[in-house]
């Protein structure tokens, strides 16, 4: 079950507006669900062309060796085979990055990651492609890896940039302040895995001009074709990615590991390349999220209210550097949490290894600070002996409070709010002792020891992430709507992930044009750019450009008829395919006012600008704040050690609700992935070896696993400065549930469980605990 999709748990939410059909707050729903539902929707997987052959790529069995030779001899003699290329048959670029160019396209003289790719085959047929790509001989000089990022500062330089990627050091206020109660803690985060059900795929085609077509689930297709281009020595124009469905996107969907060989295979052949992963080379090509060291000292005075916060984070970016900097950035800036600290000293640093390469998955740096910061408030409560739930009252901050950045919350920030909600919903019953009850036991049937072992916890967790981009991103994206013939068409290259773009842009037109059909156009490079698909920029710049681009044809159309009746544009209205004027004198249809004009405009929407964090961490570097309070209750074998999540009760402030049902979806998706982080995701390495790259060894939650969701309150505080004052709602609910999780197995427990995900040792409590 893909995280996007994951649907077996309970979501309780406030009315929805049900006599709403379309426009903003209905709950529309998606244009593609039938097809999908049927199983003929086209996904890159699907994809087929005239005289097809077939990708494989060779990988590194190492993580860090020095490659001696390459010899494709036997390869390229193999019959079925049509092309071998390696990093001499780059004829651009040879570094490629999301954030830092520092990856080969290829490996040539070391292998830094297990899994790196060295060469890739072109066959007539995918067997025949993995066989060949198995005869490539490489010699290598295996070295030793650097796999602890402690060990990083000391060793060799694995890379020409060096081990460091970022060192950020926050100051805020004395250095010098103290708290009479002072707690410490140490804490290590796991590396979850994105683990998309649909595998990588794609498909390149040659283009007579000389260039190439790559079909690609991509989320950023603007960048890749840039990075393609770069690789190939291509102008951009000569290279076009059109985007196919998107299985779901929790983190950045493609490895552009196998992106560009199949553009220079398809480029070196002249026929159509297509690649499709297998279980274990997804695992071992994409990013992860960064596991972290996080060291934390928290001091508070005698009523409970924090004083300073010192921690050091340290993030494992694996053998690149990707998205680590905007990772970093995040984990230092909301180290303290959703609190008011009015002195903070942060060191954040991130380090290159030769472990799997980490990357951007949904609330990165913030879900490794929220599950440590959330643990240090557990200890204060305890030292002190105050409710868990009343200590973060005490501290939650508020807008106009300051950011240990510098930066003043100008957003709705109803923390305060938030946590009374969950707190004061009613928890839900104990199981019964009974047979027919063992189920509701951790472990499930037969799975658990006896009842009298269970104990039942309660716990908090406070979340917060930015939206958009950060230190100065330039986010920007662009839309045309074109009306013709009572049919309006959205072109804007937002791609569509799951988090409902394409459905907001249909609302959107709806709302403002009164037009019930609307269609949204595939996406491809030749439109202009709309960036990347994370942190919920499509529901602001590019459902801002949509909006701006629709209000734009909305005063063509309504200009004329304003002019002929001596009015102004502000007095007519559109309701449901209806002009009327604010005095009745005007009515007609919105049909009869086109008279088959064809009407279009294009938009774009850039949020103010950002600026990065300075020498001492100091800027104001975020766009908007999301945030989210969560109650877990949980049942823990203490003798088992295994974990039941009973429900997740759950408060967020999400600015405006734009569809209820969508909104609904991508919070419970959002929790579910939390749940995996919390308890079961690891992908875990041996020595930079991924031991169990299948989703056997890998963990995922399943409908089983997943609790009871109750949605107990939504705030709809609109955010000013956003179009229709919405906030991003699937990323906040991510890095909370995990903390809160964590909070509640610790007072079931009375264990400390500074570890994620909560392994069984952790939460088993021997005599005289």
């Amino acid at each position: 079950m893909s995280k996007e999709t994951a649907t077996a748990t309970t979501v309780e939410a406030g009315p929805a507006p049900d006599h709403l059909t379309h426009g903003i707050g209905a709950s529309l729903p998606t244009a593609e669900a039938g097809a999908k539902t049927e199983g003929t929707f086209p996904y890159a997987a699907d994809l087929w062309a005239e005289g097809l052959l077939w990708a494989a790529v060779l990988r590194s069995p190492h993580p860090h060796a020095r490659i001696v030779s390459i010899d494709t001899t036997h390869a390229r003699e193999m019959a079925g085979v049509r092309a071998v290329v390696t990093h001499e048959d780059v004829p651009g670029a040879a570094l490629y990055g999301r954030g830092t160019a520092d990856r080969p396209v290829f490996a040539s003289e070391v292998v830094r990651h297990h899994g790196e790719p060295i060469a890739a085959v072109a066959a007539d047929h995918p067997d025949t492609a993995r066989m060949a790509a198995a005869a490539v001989i490489v010699e290598y000089e295996v070295l030793d890896p650097v796999t602890d990022p402690e060990q990083a500062f000391e060793a060799d330089p694995l890379h020409p940039d060096g081990n460091l990627i970022r060192h950020i050091p926050l100051r805020h206020g004395d250095s010098e302040a103290g708290g009479e109660i002072v707690v410490e803690g140490l804490y290590r985060i796991g590396r979850q895995d994105p683990a998309p059900i649909g595998a990588e795929a794609g498909l390149a085609v040659p283009r007579p001009d000389g260039g190439v077509e790559l079909y690609l689930a991509s989320t950023d297709p603007h960048a890749d074709r840039d990075t393609a281009a770069a690789c190939y020595g291509l102008e951009p124009e000569r290279v076009k990615v059109v985007v196919t469905g998107v299985p779901g996107a929790a983190a950045d969907r493609e490895d552009q590991g196998f992106q560009l060989p199949l553009g220079l295979l398809a480029l070196k052949t002249g026929c159509p390349v297509k690649f499709t992963a297998t279980r274990e080379e997804s695992f071992l090509g994409h990013v992860h999220r960064h596991p972290t060291l996080l060291r934390y000292r928290h001091h508070a005075d005698a009523e409970g209210r924090l004083v300073k916060v010192e921690a050091q984070i340290l993030l494992d970016a694996g053998a690149y550097a990707d998205t680590s900097s905007d990772a970093l950035a995040a984990a230092v800036s909301f180290a303290c949490g959703p609190y008011v600290v009015p002195n903070a000293f942060i060191e954040g640093w991130a380090v290159r290894t030769n472990n799997p390469p980490s990357g951007h998955v949904r609330g990165e740096g913030a879900l490794q600070v929220c599950a440590a910061y959330e643990a240090q408030m557990d200890k204060l409560a305890r030292k002190l002996g105050i409710d868990p739930a009343e200590l973060r009252l005490r501290n939650v901050m508020a807008t106009g409070d300051v950011l240990p950045t510098g930066q003043t919350v100008t957003c709705p920030a109803p923390v305060a709010e938030l946590l009374e909600a969950v707190r004061d919903f009613p928890l839900p019953p104990l199981p019964k002792d009974t047979p027919e009850e063992e189920w509701l036991l951790p472990g499930g049937p037969e799975g658990a020891g006896e009842p009298g072992a269970v104990r039942r916890g309660v716990g908090y967790g406070v979340g917060m992430v930015h939206m958009l981009g950060a230190e100065g991103a330039d986010e920007v994206s662009t839309a045309t709507v074109k009306v013709h013939d009572g049919v309006a068409t959205v072109l804007c290259a937002a791609v569509e992930t799951g988090q409902g773009f394409t459905t907001l842009a249909r609302q959107i037109v709806q709302e403002t044009l009164g037009i019930e059909e609307v269609h949204v156009a595939s996406v491809d490079t030749d439109q202009p750019t709309a960036g990347p698909s994370c942190r919920g920029r499509h529901t602001w710049v590019s459902g801002g450009a949509v909006e701006r681009a629709a209000k734009m044809v909305r005063t063509q159309l309504l200009q004329p008829l304003a002019h002929k009746f001596g009015m102004s544009t502000e007095l007519l209205q559109i309701t449901d395919g209806k002009i009327t004027s604010y005095d009745g004198v005007l009515s007609t249809t919105v049909t009869e006012a086109m008279d088959g004009k064809e009407l279009w405009a294009t938009a774009q929407c850039r949020p103010h600008p950002t600026e990065p964090l300075d020498a001492e961490g100091q800027g104001d570097a975020f766009v908007g704040l999301a945030f989210c309070a969560i109650r877990a209750v949980v049942d823990v074998d203490i003798e088992l050690g295994s974990v039941r999540v009973v429900e997740l009760a759950l408060a967020q402030d999400v600015g405006r609700v734009l569809n209820p049902a969508q909104l609904t979806a991508r919070i419970e998706a959002g929790v579910t992935q939390g749940v995996g982080a919390a308890l079961t995701e690891n992908l875990r390495t041996a020595r930079g070896l991924v031991r169990h790259p299948d989703l056997t060894g890998y963990a995922l939650p399943t409908a089983l696993d997943a609790p009871a969701i109750r949605i107990v309150k939504l705030v709809e505080e609109r955010d000013v400065v956003a179009p229709f004052g919405a906030k991003a709602v699937s990323a906040v609910p991510v890095v909370t549930s995990p903390a809160a999780i964590a909070s509640a197995v610790r007072a079931a427990t009375g264990r400390p469980v500074n570890r994620l995900p909560i392994r069984p040792q952790a939460a088993v409590v021997t005599t005289g605990q």
